[in-house]
């Protein structure tokens, strides 16, 4: 069992933390367990995560339902190994050293669950292929 200096950090970021970051962060942490370190926040975070976000999970059979937009701030930034973006621009803190990944997927702000299971669908995908680059198949 790595100990949580030894495990990779992963932080998630757009803009208001209420979609896309919030579904990267729930996927990677219901895949990885406790070995991966998960963050997720936005620059401009919503008051509430997008309640079509919610259902959409709930049928991948995660419920999200408690999670709260988070302020980004430098410090998770600092202490992240690999820093994903979507859609949060210039406002994202850039640090030397730090993996970063920029992933473009549409905002499902405003959008009802239909429009919102192909995002999840594919931000699932690109979690999964994230997961298999940073733990080593031997520690799954």
């Amino acid at each position: 069992m790595k100990t949580p200096a030894e495990r990779p950090s992963v932080l998630f970021v757009c803009v208001h933390n209420a979609g896309r970051s919030q579904m990267a962060a729930a996927f990677l942490t219901h895949l990885a367990g406790d070995r991966v370190q998960v963050r997720s926040a936005g620059s401009a975070p919503a008051g509430a995560v997008n309640p079509a976000v919610v259902e959409a999970m709930s049928e991948a059979g995660i419920d999200i339902s408690a999670e709260v937009p988070k302020v980004l701030t430098v410090e998770a930034v600092q202490s992240s190994d690999v820093v994903i973006t979507m859609g949060c621009g210039d406002s994202c803190p850039f640090f030397p050293g730090k993996r970063y990944l920029d992933w473009v997927l549409p905002d499902p702000a405003g959008q009802g669950v239909d429009a919102v299971r192909p995002i999840r669908d594919e931000i699932e995908k690109r979690v999964r292929g994230l997961l298999d680059e940073i733990v080593p198949a031997s520690e799954v």
